[in-house]
C-alpha cells in the first residue's frame, strides 16, 4: 500500500532519490516516479524545487537527533557534540551536502534548537552575539569539511595529482599530507576554535 503524500514523505523520498542518483541528474519527473504520482502531484506540497531542497536540508537537519545532545552538561561538550553530528549527518549524504550548504534550515525544530543552545551558552557566560558568532563558526566549519570530504568521495580523490611515495617528486607536502589524512585534522580544527571561544565567557 503506498503511504500517504506529505511534506516529511516526499522530502524524505527526494532525499533518498538524491543520495541514490545524485542532485545533478535529480528530477522533479524522477521524484513522482519514485513516489508512484503525477509529478503535478509534489507541488501542492512544494512551490518549486527550492522549496523541496529546503523541505530535503529540514530532513537531514532531524537526522541530528539533536535531543540526544548532552544539553545538561558544560557548554563545550554540547557545542563540540554537535558540530560532529552535524560532521557525520552530512557525509551520511554526500550527494545532498550541497543542498544543506547552500540554503539556512528555519524549521520550527532547527529554530528551537538554536534558541536553545544560545540560551546554554548565554548562562555559561557568553553574550547572545557572541554565542550565535560561535555557532556560525562551528556550523560553516562543519559543513566546509563536509564539502570537502563529500568531493573526495565522489570522484575528487581519484582526480588527485599528489606524487606516489616512490616518486622523485614526493616532497615534505606530499609526505605531510600522507601523513595527515583526509580527516584527521577535523578534531584539532574543532579543539582549538573552541579552546579560542571558551575566553570569550569571560
Amino acid at each position: 500500500m503506498r503511504p500517504t503524500l506529505s511534506r516529511e514523505y516526499i522530502a524524505a523520498t527526494a532525499l533518498a532519490l538524491v543520495d541514490d542518483i545524485g542532485r545533478d541528474r535529480f528530477s522533479m519527473r524522477k521524484l513522482g516516479a519514485e513516489l508512484g504520482v503525477d509529478p503535478m502531484a509534489v507541488y501542492r506540497y512544494f512551490a518549486d524545487q527550492e522549496a523541496l531542497f529546503d523541505g530535503i536540508a529540514e530532513v537531514l537537519f532531524d537526522e541530528l537527533d539533536v535531543e540526544s545532545l548532552p544539553w545538561d552538561g558544560p557548554w563545550r561538550d554540547l557545542a563540540e557534540r554537535y558540530t560532529h553530528r552535524l560532521r557525520d549527518v552530512l557525509l551520511a549524504h554526500p550527494h545532498a551536502v550541497t543542498i544543506f550548504a547552500t540554503r539556512p534550515v528555519r524549521s520550527p525544530a532547527a529554530i528551537e534548537t538554536g534558541n536553545r543552545m544560545i540560551t546554554v551558552m548565554t548562562e555559561a557566560g557568553f553574550t547572545p552575539g557572541d554565542a550565535v558568532r560561535v555557532l556560525r563558526c562551528l556550523r560553516e566549519f562543519a559543513v566546509g569539511h563536509a564539502l570537502t570530504l563529500a568531493a573526495l568521495r565522489l570522484g575528487g580523490e581519484r582526480r588527485s595529482r599528489k606524487p606516489p611515495p616512490d616518486s622523485p617528486e614526493y616532497n615534505l607536502l606530499a609526505r605531510g599530507a600522507d601523513d595527515a589524512g583526509a580527516c584527521g585534522h577535523f578534531e584539532l580544527g574543532v579543539s582549538a576554535m573552541l579552546d579560542s571561544f571558551a575566553r570569550l565567557a569571560g
